[in-house]
This record gives C-alpha cells, sequence and structure tokens, in this order.
C-alpha cells in the first residue's frame, strides 16, 4: 500500500502540473493565433471602411472568420451594430463589460460563454473611421483537446497506481518471504515442533540469518531435550527409594498402635508426604512423557455415559451425580486414557480443593461433548485462572501440603493433543465449572479396532 499511496501522490503532482502547462500552453497558443487573425481582419475592416462606409452590413460579410467564428462592427454615429451572416450572434450575446472597455478606446479581449459554449472574445477600437470591431472565437477544439489530455492523465494516474501497487505487493512478498519463512518456523517450534528449521538461501546475508536461526533453534531443542531427559532420569531414579520407603512406611503403619500418640502424629505427617511424593514422582514421570512428543493418540470408540459413570466408580466418585442432557452423540471417537486422565485429575482436583465434586454434566453438541465437574468450593479468583494450569501452580485459596501442583498442567497437556480445550467457569451460587470440550470426530483421527 505505501509504494500504491507513493505513486498515487507522485502521479497526482505530476498530473496536475502536466494538465496545468498543457492547458496554460494550449490557451495562450489559441490566443496568440486568434489575436494575431482578429488585428489582420480589423486592418481590413478599417480599409473597406474608408471606402465603403455607407456599405457596412455588406462589407462585414467579406471577413473570413475561423469556423463558428463571428464578426461584428459597431458604426458611429448611428450606434448601429452589423454581424456577419447567419445573424446567430449579435451584440446582445457580446459581455457588457468588454462592449465598455472598447467604447472607452482600449483594445479588450474576454472570455465568455455563449448557448454552454466557451468563446474567446476580442474587441478593437477604430477611432479613424468612427467604428469599433469585435470577433468572437469558440474554444470547444481548445477544451476537447484538454479534455482528452485530463482523460489519458487520469487513465494515467489509475494504471501508474495500480502497477505500483502490484510491484510493491510483489516486490513486499519477496523481500518479506524470508521473514515470513522465520515466523513460521518460530511459531512452529512455539508449538512444539522443536525441528522446524529454515532452507538454506541463496542470498549470502539470508543465508546467515537461516543458519543464526537454525543454530539457535538446535541450542533450544537440545536444551529442552537435555532437561526433559534430566526429568525423566531424576523421576525415574527416586521411584525405587520411593518404594522403599512406602514399603517401610507400610510396616510401621501395621504396628501403629504400639507407637505413641506423639510418634503416631509424625508417622501421619511422613505417610501423607511420602505419598504426595510418590504421586508427584509419578506425574512428573507422565509429564516427561509428554513433553518427549513419543506418546500419540490411540483412537477408540467410546460410550461416553457408560465411561464417565465407570470412571467415576473407580476413582472413588460413584456417590457423584451424573447428568446427561443434549446427547446428539451416544458414541465418541477419542483417546481412552488420555481422556480417562483428564476427567480424573478434574475429580481430583475439585476433592482436594473445593470440597470434592457435586456434579458431573454431559452435555452434548453438534461435533463435541461438554463434560463438565461442578464443585461448590471457595472458588478461584479471576486472576489465578490461567496460572492454575502452569506446573505447579496453585491458586490463592488452595489449601497447603495438598496435590502435587500437577494435576490440571497434566491435563491441559492431555487435552491439546486430543484437540479439545478446558475452561473454568462461575457456578451458582458458589463454587467452580471445569469443562472439557472433547471433539466427537477429530481431524485425522485413525479408529484402532480392538
Amino acid at each position: 500500500m505505501s509504494f500504491g499511496l507513493i505513486a498515487l501522490v507522485t502521479s497526482m503532482f505530476a498530473g496536475i502540473a502536466t494538465y496545468s502547462f498543457s492547458r496554460s500552453s494550449l490557451i495562450d497558443q489559441r490566443f496568440e493565433a486568434t489575436r494575431a487573425q482578429v488585428l489582420g481582419n480589423a486592418q481590413v475592416m478599417r480599409t473597406l471602411l474608408l471606402a465603403r462606409r455607407n456599405l457596412a452590413s455588406q462589407v462585414i460579410t467579406t471577413i473570413r472568420t475561423e469556423s463558428r467564428g463571428y464578426a461584428l462592427v459597431r458604426v458611429d454615429p448611428q450606434d448601429f451594430f452589423y454581424a456577419t451572416d447567419p445573424l446567430s450572434f449579435t451584440q446582445a450575446d457580446l459581455p457588457v463589460s468588454l462592449i465598455e472597455s472598447v467604447a472607452t478606446g482600449r483594445a479588450a479581449t474576454q472570455r465568455f460563454d455563449h448557448d454552454g459554449e466557451l468563446y474567446q472574445g476580442f474587441g478593437i477600437p477604430m477611432p479613424s473611421v468612427g467604428a469599433d470591431y469585435y470577433e468572437v472565437f469558440p474554444l470547444r477544439e481548445t477544451q476537447r483537446t484538454l479534455s482528452f489530455i485530463l482523460s489519458a492523465l487520469l487513465a494515467g494516474l489509475i494504471v501508474a497506481t495500480a502497477i505500483a501497487i502490484a510491484l510493491g505487493w510483489f516486490t513486499s512478498r519477496r523481500l518479506l518471504l524470508p521473514v515470513r519463512r522465520v515466523v513460521d518456523a518460530a511459531a512452529d517450534i512455539a508449538g512444539g515442533r522443536l525441528d522446524a528449521r529454515l532452507e538454506p538461501e541463496d542470498d549470502p546475508d539470508l543465508n546467515r540469518l537461516a543458519v543464526t536461526f537454525n543454530e539457535m533453534a538446535d541450542a533450544v531443542q537440545e536444551r529442552i531435550e537435555r532437561e526433559v531427559r534430566f526429568a525423566s532420569d531424576v523421576s525415574h531414579e527416586l521411584r525405587s527409594p520411593i518404594t522403599a520407603v512406602s514399603a517401610a512406611i507400610d510396616v510401621l503403619a501395621a504396628r501403629r498402635s504400639e507407637l505413641s500418640d506423639r510418634n503416631q502424629q509424625a508417622l501421619d505427617v511422613v505417610t501423607t508426604q511420602v505419598r504426595r511424593f510418590d504421586r508427584m514422582v509419578i506425574d512428573l514421570l507422565e509429564l516427561s512423557r509428554l513433553d518427549s512428543g513419543t506418546s500419540v493418540p490411540r483412537y477408540e470408540t467410546i460410550e461416553i455415559a457408560d465411561f464417565i459413570r465407570r470412571i467415576a466408580q473407580r476413582s472413588g466418585f460413584g456417590m457423584v451425580p451424573i447428568v446427561t442432557s443434549g446427547i446428539i452423540h451416544d458414541q465418541i471417537t477419542s483417546d481412552r486414557l488420555r481422556l480417562e486422565r483428564i476427567i480424573v485429575n478434574l475429580l481430583v482436583n475439585a476433592r482436594e480443593h473445593a470440597g470434592g465434586p457435586v456434579g458431573i454434566l454431559i452435555d452434548g453438541r453438534l461435533d463435541a461433548v461438554e463434560i463438565t465437574v461442578i464443585d461448590e468450593g471457595p472458588g478461584i479468583p479471576e486472576a489465578d485462572r490461567q496460572r492454575i494450569f502452569n506446573r505447579f501452580a496453585r491458586g490463592t485459596s488452595a489449601a497447603r501440603g495438598t496435590g502435587t501442583g500437577l494435576g490440571l498442567s497434566i491435563a491441559l497437556e492431555h487435552a491439546g493433543a486430543l484437540g479439545a480445550t478446558i475452561r473454568i467457569e462461575n457456578n451458582t451460587p458458589c463454587g467452580m465449572r471445569f469443562t472439557l470440550d472433547v471433539p466427537t470426530d477429530p481431524d485425522g483421527a485413525e479408529v484402532v479396532e480392538e
């Protein structure tokens, strides 16, 4: 658009200057040509009047003017006007100001309109013969030429602007194409495609940009993979000591009655924290698998209402009422394990931070199913509703020492892999609604037959 705007402004100034110059030049040429003719005709008229003054009406007819031009003569003392034949132009059609100027003894010229057409009028006093000579010329041809020039300039303006816009668009696309490739590659990397790279460029400067970007992407990929491997290795290494500690805790718990009250309290604290630590290690291992990208969805056909009932029973939420409404599809295509993990994490989140779920709502739409976990807890402030999906993040109202801070982030990772979304809404009159939108038939899903 900048090219087009520059071309438009430049063409406008050039067109205005060209038109002004052409108009002035044409009018000046026309004026000089007609002025010379008028002076010649006036001299002829003066000579004829000296010889045959009483035949002024006949003498005027001998004057030759341009096509559609007219000549008039005013003769004293009668103050009569005589015009060339045919009498389609008389003294009444002359501008009064032109006649008054000539009457004072001064030659004058003036442009005026007559019957919708522009004329150039000349008046020359001839005191030696007691007469005034007038001649008018139509400016139709000059106007027509100027109109043609104006039309040509407007057409040139439009063509030049269009060419400039096309050239600017083509040039900007070529110039910005490498930048667009960088943006696309950066977006791919941000979206999880760590292997996205730029192709080599023919231009040395652009090729340097591509090489530098690829080196940066290699470094980022290497660092992320190293961190993922480290988290995975640490989680694996922690499994053995955690298992041993859990076994020892179970032995102590079996002989809990033999311990003093103070030791029992200490044992309860250790048991709670070991169980929490064990869950955190399991969650970290799961996140490591998700970050590595090695786990791909395994799509199956699922009876959604029956599936959620069995999940609730198996996870200890069998008493939570399940309400179905608006179901259009009894079956959906999704990954059974991932979907179960999301729903269980939402139920556990409601139990640990909101006093437990009070209902599960299954609502069907044309192309998706909404699964909503409802609680009546203290709620989540607006500022925390996006932050709680971050790893190890908790809401300001969350109880200390509960949960691992990874459940919602794991649920969100699984939802993204399924093409699903999780949103948070207020419940009435208190509490929250965590709603999972699951597509009934994801694009590119291949159902695995049992």
